[in-house]
């Protein structure tokens, strides 16, 4: 298994864009705009991830080595429907140099 808290790959690869009505100057939005770039006049991004190189405002830590996201309970759904181990988790970390290869958890 991936473990994301070792990685944060996706966080330093792709724009995280997503629909502005979930930031929370909307009604019933969550993410921190105060964190936010538009993008279009539906669409913002996560600041950090819209120019080279890529890196969340809200990712914390060292890539490949320990981090974690500092708005994780209100991060956007773009961030939400990435999955350890699938397509864009694998691009993300191949394009870090990380291994392809899920860790094996020790015997319990």
């Amino acid at each position: 298994m991936f473990d994301c808290q070792s990685c944060g790959a996706c966080c330093s690869v792709y724009r995280v864009s997503f629909y502005w009505g979930e930031c929370d100057d909307a009604p019933g939005g969550q993410v921190p705009a105060a964190l936010t770039l538009p993008v279009s006049p539906h669409l913002r991004c996560m600041a950090g991830t819209q120019a080279r190189p890529v890196r969340c405002v809200a990712l914390q830590g060292e890539v490949g080595r320990q981090v974690s996201c500092g708005i994780y309970a209100k991060r956007a759904s773009t961030c939400r429907e990435v999955q350890a181990g699938d397509a864009q988790c694998l691009r993300a970390r191949q394009a870090w140099g990380l291994s392809l290869t899920p860790e094996r958890l020790p015997p319990g």
